[in-house]
This record gives structure tokens, sequence and C-alpha cells, in this order.
């Protein structure tokens, strides 16, 4: 296993899910408006600071939110990919059907089902009201190890088919730069 160390982060506006090393962790806010932004922002890049990710997985937009709330998640998506960018992280965008897929074989699973099947395959069980946002960073970073062929964990071939669907490059061009 390399030292190569990876960040998955599931973006959500009142607790948003990250995972650095294996260790899942949210970010809860209580503020409203541009003050949660800035705030989740803030911890993100802390964390990525702290941490200095090789790459930075992002889980990307769900086009079936309802009402207001994918403009809300947008602002918050661009918040953060712009502070990460800004400060010299590569992002790599995730559809959430390939997370959904890669954690189950299923791309339209539930979040019980994925929390169940990364049970199933991990033994980790994610507990608690941020369950899903922390299963799904952990997820991310999952992916990107498969990917590179260090995750500790088997996947199946149906759950790796997933991997494809990813643009990877901005993996390739910091593991070329050495970052």
């Amino acid at each position: 296993m390399s030292t190569l160390r990876f960040m998955g982060i599931d973006l959500s506006l009142t607790s948003t899910g990250v995972c650095v090393g294996g260790e899942s962790m949210a970010i809860a806010s209580k503020q409203k408006g541009t003050a949660r932004l800035i705030e989740i922002s803030e911890k993100v890049l802390e964390l990525a600071m702290s941490s200095r990710p090789t790459a930075i997985l992002i889980e990307g937009y769900s086009f079936g939110s309802k009402f207001s709330r994918a403009h809300a998640i947008g602002e918050l998506g661009g918040v953060v990919k712009s502070v990460l960018v800004k400060n010299g992280f590569p992002i790599i965008d995730v559809p959430p059907t390939c997370r959904a897929k890669f954690a189950t074989g299923k791309g339209n699973a539930g979040k019980k089902e994925v929390l169940f099947s990364v049970f199933a395959i991990s033994g980790i069980n994610f507990t608690g009201p941020s369950a899903d946002d922390m299963c799904d960073a952990w997820v991310l970073e999952q992916m990107v190890l498969a990917r590179l062929d260090e995750s500790p964990y088997k996947w199946s071939d149906e759950q790796l088919s997933a991997l494809t669907k990813v643009d990877w490059e901005p993996l390739f061009s910091a593991l070329e730069k050495g970052k």
C-alpha cells in the first residue's frame, strides 16, 4: 500500500460527510445562507490543508433534488470546489449513480442499501444522524483506492465497473506532478 492520501466529500447543507485515511466525519452547520457556505468551505479546507490529500473526490449533483435545494447545494459545491482548487487540490467529480453502483452494484441504490453493502464488505457500521453522509464520503475514498488497486476490500466486477464512468484525469495529472 502506498502513502498516497485521498479525501472523499459528500456535500450537504446540514451534514457534509468527509473521509480521509478511512476516517469519516461530518461537518454540521446550523448557519443559514452565505454564512453556512463559508463555514462548511472553511472547515473542508482546514481538513484538506491538514491532511494534504493527493486528490479529492466530491460526489456530483443529484439532479433529482426538489425545490430550491438543487440551487443551494450547487452554491455549496461551487464555493467548496473553488476554495480547494485555489489551494492546489485536484478535484474528481463522481456522479451519484457511480458512487451507488460502486457501493452496491446498483446505480439507483438507496441510502440504506449503501449502508448495508458497506457494512457487508468492510464491517464498518456507520450510525447516527450523519451516517449516510459519512458512508458516502468513505465510499468515494474507496473508489479512488480501488481505481489504483489499493483498496483493502474486495469489490465485485459489477461494482468496479462504476469506476469506468468517472473522469480520472485530475488524479493522473496530480500523480504525474508528484503531489
